[in-house]
């Protein structure tokens, strides 16, 4: 079974096989994986490089959510004013670290001329549809009974839990976007909510129930998808870290601290690391590092089987077979794993304060980790209109996990030569190249 770990103290050497491939993927997130499998079940030699482990990074610890009903683009109307409020406070569910980074000045210009209402409403418009087809994904991957899956899907749908009614009055012009394109959301007062979530707190104002949501373990799915992947065919190569890449129009070189692989194809998988790794093909992408973390705790029985978002708090609580995990805030402070204590404390707060018999739960693990994400908001999938040779499948910000299987399923449909699914224009690389 060729999935290759050199964490062991005298690596396994690999076959000539796994350095000449049809496609090389870098990265092994859910995007990463989906797209070996998918490419590896058309019958392409795959392999896939990762700089540590699968699921190492922002598809370890996230919330889980597959969500296409809760799907605004960061970008929006108000969205700067109210960033510009959050912008010094490292409290704030929003954190910009101030910097003159040339790369950063000009994302946040970018982000800023993506703040409009018809921008916004196609956004939306966007996230639903890779979301219900990821959706589709997930359910057509628990099914199969030739590759053991079993990731803790379920669909349960989400809660959306608001501390005021300012809040719940705001979420009216998201929720009339949803019905428009015919999503379902019902309108809850506090007793209704929290008969449906009893934990929550009294002092609750009252919420929403969108039964079209989902969720799944995140760090099982990513390593049953690459073990999968691996049983087909496909060559995992952990703990690999990139050196450099060439392309030409015909084929890509990786080069590595384990020496050279070569690919027909090239794909960019990587997550938040996509944006240097494409800088050395002198084509950088604008996906800037969106920090953020979770922190797990034992799993109150009281519990109900629902995530729940704390709206104002932007903190999404998710159960996890007997694992509860809060997960949230976004900080924009470039490739920097560091952890900052405020940010968690802020999500600890959250927590005692809407759920306070799940915040004293015996806590289990403080992660963090980053999210891709560029100033639309919107993935970036499809070819790099200077190397014909090298698909990028990123840039998905806090959907990563809600649009990787349909993001890899379609990039393995592209590299193959087949007509994607679904138009991939509004997602292409080329929307940059300005």
């Amino acid at each position: 079974m060729p999935l290759y770990d050199t964490r062991s103290p005298l690596p396994e050497a690999l076959p000539e096989a796994a350095r000449e491939a049809d496609v090389v993927v870098l990265g092994g997130g859910v995007v990463g994986v989906c797209t070996a499998l998918y490419l590896t079940e058309r019958g392409a030699s795959v392999t896939l490089i990762e700089r540590a482990g699968l699921a190492a990074g922002a598809s370890y610890g996230n919330a889980g959510w597959i969500f296409p009903s809760h799907a605004v683009p960061l970008p929006g109307p108000g969205v700067t004013r109210q960033a510009l409020r959050w912008l010094l406070d490292p409290d704030s569910p929003l954190y910009i670290q101030p910097t003159l980074r040339p790369a950063m000045l000009r994302w946040l210009w970018r982000f800023w001329r993506a703040c409009d209402l018809e921008q916004a409403k196609r956004g939306f418009a966007l996230h639903r549809e890779l979301s219900l087809a990821s959706r589709g994904c997930y359910e057509a991957l628990a099914a199969r009974d030739d590759l053991s899956m079993d990731f803790g899907y379920t669909r349960e749908g989400l809660l959306l839990a608001f501390e005021s009614g300012e809040g719940l009055r705001e979420i009216e012009g998201e929720l009339t976007w949803l019905e428009e394109l015919g999503g379902e959301a019902k309108r809850l007062g506090r007793d209704a909510l929290r008969e449906l979530e009893p934990m929550l707190t009294p002092e609750i104002a009252g919420g929403v129930a969108f039964s079209s949501d989902a969720h799944v373990e995140p760090g099982p799915f990513v390593h049953q998808v690459g073990q999968g992947a691996a049983e087909l065919g496909a060559s995992i190569c952990c703990h690999t870290e990139v050196l450099g890449l060439r392309a030409t129009p015909t084929a890509a070189t990786v080069e590595t601290n384990r020496g050279v692989f070569r690919g027909k194809q090239l794909v960019l998988a990587a997550g938040a690391w996509n944006a240097p790794l494409s800088g050395q093909l002198g084509a950088p992408l604008p996906i800037e590092a969106a920090k953020g973390y979770s922190v797990s705790v034992e799993r109150p029985a009281a519990f109900g089987p629902r995530p729940v978002m704390l709206a104002e708090a932007r903190v999404g609580v998710t159960p996890m077979g007997d694992t509860l995990r809060f997960a949230g805030t976004l900080e924009l402070a470039g490739l920097d794993l560091r952890v900052n204590p405020r940010r968690v404390a802020a999500i600890r707060r959250a927590a005692a304060r809407c759920l306070p018999g799940a915040a004293d739960a015996a806590h289990l693990e403080t992660w963090r980790g980053l999210r891709p994400l560029t100033p639309d908001d919107l993935p970036i999938l499809g070819r790099m209109s200077r190397h014909p040779a090298v698909l990028v499948a990123g840039g998905h910000g806090m959907h990563g996990l809600s649009q990787g299987p349909i993001s890899g399923q379609l990039i393995a449909a592209l590299a193959s030569g087949e007509p994607p699914a679904l138009d991939l224009a509004p997602f292409s690389p080329a929307r940059f190249d300005a």
